[in-house]
C-alpha cells in the first residue's frame, strides 16, 4: 500500500466530515435548549455531532501531519527566494501571515466581514431557543423530578400524578428528566409541558427579577425584560442612563453589554438594580 496515497485520501475525507460537522454545530442551538428539547439531526444529537467532530478533526490532523511530512521538500521550497535560498518571510508566507493576523484581529475587535459571520451564528442560536423553547434553568434537564418540580413551583407528588396522567412510565421522581424522558422516548421539554397545569404562567414572569438571568435573557431586548418582570421602560431606561448606560428598548443585553465592554451576566445585575431602585421609589 502507498502511505502517500492513503495519507492524502484520509486527510481529504477526514477536512470534508469536518467542514460538514463545523457547519452542523455552528447553526445547532445552544447547548441548554438542545439538550432540553433533545434536538436531532439525522438521528444524531449536539453531543454526538461535536463528538464526531473532535475525533475526525483530531484524525485530519495526524493526516496532515503526515502529509506534511511527505511533502516536506515542496514545503520548504515555498519559503525559498528566487536565488533558491532559505527564507522564511516570503512574498507568499508574508500575505499568508497577514491573512491570519487581520482574521484574528478582525474578530477580536469584531469588524465585518468577521462580525458578520458571528453575528449569523447568533441569529441561528436566537432561532433555535425560540424554535424549540427555553429550560427554566441551565441543565434543568439533569434534575431530579423532584428537584426539578420544586425549582419551577410546582407540587412533586401533582408533578408526578400529572406525567402518570399523561401516559409516562414515573417511578418515585428520584430520576432526571433527561433519564425518564429516553426511557419514554420523549424530551425533558414535553415531560415540563405535561407537568404544568394547562394555560399557568412560566414561574418567573410578572415577578421581581431573579438573582441569576434566566437561560437566554441575554438575546431578550430591554422592552422584553420590562414586558416580563412588569417595569415600567422610559424610566428604566432614564435609571440606565444615570448609570452612564445609553441604551434603545428593542437592543438585546447581549448588544448593550458588547458595546460597553461588559459580559451580558454584568448588565443584568445593573438593568436589576436599576429596576430594583425603581421599584423602592415607587
Amino acid at each position: 500500500m502507498n502511505m502517500r496515497k492513503i495519507t492524502s485520501l484520509t486527510a481529504t475525507l477526514s477536512f470534508i466530515v469536518v467542514v460538514v460537522t463545523s457547519i452542523i454545530l455552528y447553526i445547532v442551538p445552544q447547548g441548554r435548549v438542545a439538550y432540553w428539547a433533545d434536538w436531532r439531526l439525522w438521528g444524531l444529537s449536539k453531543e454526538q455531532w461535536g463528538e464526531i467532530h473532535i475525533n475526525v478533526g483530531l484524525l485530519f490532523l495526524l493526516a496532515l501531519i503526515l502529509h506534511i511530512y511527505y511533502n516536506w521538500k515542496p514545503l520548504m521550497a515555498y519559503l525559498k527566494d528566487k536565488r533558491r535560498q532559505m527564507k522564511i518571510f516570503t512574498p507568499a508566507f508574508n500575505v499568508a501571515l497577514a491573512i491570519c493576523a487581520v482574521t484574528v484581529a478582525g474578530t477580536l475587535f469584531m469588524v465585518p466581514p468577521f462580525s458578520w459571520v458571528l453575528n449569523l451564528n447568533g441569529a441561528f442560536k436566537d432561532a433555535g431557543a425560540e424554535k424549540y423553547g427555553e429550560p427554566p434553568y441551565g441543565h434543568a434537564e439533569l434534575s431530579t423530578i423532584q428537584s426539578f418540580a420544586k425549582k419551577v413551583e410546582l407540587d412533586p407528588q401533582t408533578a408526578l400524578q400529572r406525567l402518570q396522567a399523561a401516559g409516562y412510565q414515573v417511578t418515585d421522581g428520584s430520576e432526571t428528566l433527561l433519564e425518564l424522558a429516553t426511557r419514554n422516548q420523549t424530551t425533558p421539554k414535553a415531560l415540563y409541558a405535561a407537568m404544568r397545569p394547562a394555560g399557568a404562567p412560566v414561574p418567573a414572569e410578572g415577578k421581581g427579577m431573579p438573582d441569576s438571568p434566566p437561560p437566554g435573557t441575554g438575546r431578550l431586548s430591554l422592552a422584553d425584560i420590562c414586558s416580563t418582570y412588569g417595569l415600567d421602560l422610559q424610566a428604566l431606561l432614564a435609571a440606565l442612563k444615570t448609570k452612564n448606560i445609553s441604551a434603545d428598548a428593542s437592543e438585546s443585553l447581549r448588544d448593550i453589554a458588547k458595546r460597553y465592554g461588559m459580559g451580558p451576566v454584568d448588565l443584568y445585575e445593573v438593568v436589576r438594580s436599576a429596576a430594583g431602585n425603581l421599584a423602592t421609589a415607587g
